[in-house]
């Protein structure tokens, strides 16, 4: 028999003798927006790295775009840095700053024209100031 019960009051709330009931009343909402807050930052964080992955994938794509029309047999070097800034003006907005060069070099006596591209990302969210990186795309001289 439950305490209280002998003297014709209610049993204690909770199930169990002699535990004070607590109330629970709101904890729901607070547990919510705690694990709200973290799906949003990981979200924006997820987010953030796909931007900055998309934005290093352009960048690979206009420098060995670069290489390979600079290499053509009609081409010089300048017009593969001209072909670089281009798709990457179009391809990632801002991007356009960013600093292409070309170099021939010679690779087993085959001469190579390599476009380098340079650049600062922004930042993470979790992670301050820019990000640097510098891509490279090469092609055989025609």
């Amino acid at each position: 028999m439950p305490r209280g019960a002998a003297h014709g009051a209610p049993a204690p709330r909770g199930g169990h003798a002699g535990v004070p009931w607590r109330d629970d009343r709101g904890a729901a909402v607070a547990e919510s927006t705690m694990v709200m807050t973290l799906v949003v930052l990981l979200f924006a964080a997820l987010l953030q790295a796909g931007v900055v992955i998309h934005t290093r994938n352009v960048m690979i794509d206009a420098a060995s775009a670069g290489a390979r029309y600079g290499a053509l047999a009609d081409r010089n070097p300048e017009d593969g840095v001209q072909r670089a800034r281009e798709l990457l003006s179009t391809g990632v907005p801002g991007q356009s700053g960013a600093d292409v060069a070309a170099e021939l070099t010679s690779q087993d006596g085959v001469p190579v024209l390599r476009v380098t591209v340079s650049s600062s990302l922004p930042g993470l969210g979790f992670l301050p100031g820019p990000i640097p990186v510098e891509v490279s795309g090469h092609a055989f001289r025609q």
